[in-house]
């Protein structure tokens, strides 16, 4: 929490992500100095101008808001002295989910979504989830699904969210779109692409049984296909890494991409 308009935002997705858990909520403010967000004095400095004061309001002020939101009385909340960074990273190695803004006040206007998220998403230790757009909050868990095994942790968290919202999961697959110029398939597409979404997905229709699922393979860029669909999600789960990426790379390109550009709140899944 930092006090930004998309960090109150995402306090109330907090808020309900707690309530459907039945777990704590713990609100937290990396301290450092300078801090953009506070005026400038000590740290502990006496009175409004304070800002340890000020992060101390911000965030008794979450937590505030977190319980007249539904998260019930286990929401604390604590400054931290250090770079957010640094916080929480830490802080995941030990939560559920991380949630975070897309963009915090420390960022350039122009700049989607913040530093902090981007690294969280690559390098935290739980699921990260994101506020972004609108979305449908009655709408579906929309996953993407590419049979990696990252993806495998991924689709396991979507139906989890997909059971505790009371919500289906919608399932897609897409597949390499063709060239410019070819003609359309008259046909499915390849069997092969709907064996791996199937099998992506058989144990977990069994441990679920209770969530309907939706599925489908499609053929264009995978990245496009996302966020188009992610207009009336409630939720969209990808891997931090697909099929595709470099050994090396910690966040693959969708991943960056949806975290950027989709229409409704995102969870980002590491092993």
């Amino acid at each position: 929490m930092d006090g930004s308009r998309s960090s109150r935002a995402a306090v109330l997705l907090a808020a309900r992500e707690a309530r459907l858990r039945g777990r704590a909520l713990h609100v937290v403010h990396a301290l450092t100095t300078p801090v953009p967000l506070l005026p400038p004095g000590p740290p502990d400095a006496p009175g409004e101008g304070g800002l340890r004061d000020r992060a101390e309001t911000l965030v008794a002020e979450a937590v505030e808001t977190a319980r007249a939101a539904g998260a019930g009385g286990r929401v604390s909340g604590a400054v931290l002295p250090g770079e957010a960074l640094t916080v929480l990273e830490t802080a995941s190695r030990s939560a559920a989910v991380v949630v975070l803004g897309s963009r915090g006040r420390g960022e350039f206007r122009a700049l989607l979504l913040g530093s902090t998220a981007v690294h969280l998403a690559a390098h935290g230790h739980c699921p990260l989830l994101v506020v972004r757009g609108e979305g449908d909050a009655s709408g579906p868990v929309l996953l993407g699904v590419d049979g990696s095994p990252t993806g495998a942790a991924a689709a396991a968290f979507a139906f989890e969210e997909a059971a505790l919202r009371g919500t289906g999961v919608r399932a897609l697959h897409a597949c390499t779109p063709l060239p410019p110029g070819a003609p359309a398939p008259s046909g499915p597409p390849d069997g092969e692409e709907e064996r791996l979404l199937a099998e992506s997905l058989a144990g977990l229709r069994e441990r679920h049984p209770d969530v309907p699922v939706e599925q489908s393979v499609v053929r264009g860029g995978v990245r496009e296909t996302l966020i188009e669909a992610s207009a009336d999600a409630g939720l969209l789960v990808v891997g931090a890494r697909g099929r595709g990426g470099f050994a090396g790379l910690l966040l693959g390109s969708v991943s960056q991409a949806v975290l950027h550009h989709a229409r409704c709140p995102v969870a980002v899944v590491r092993p």
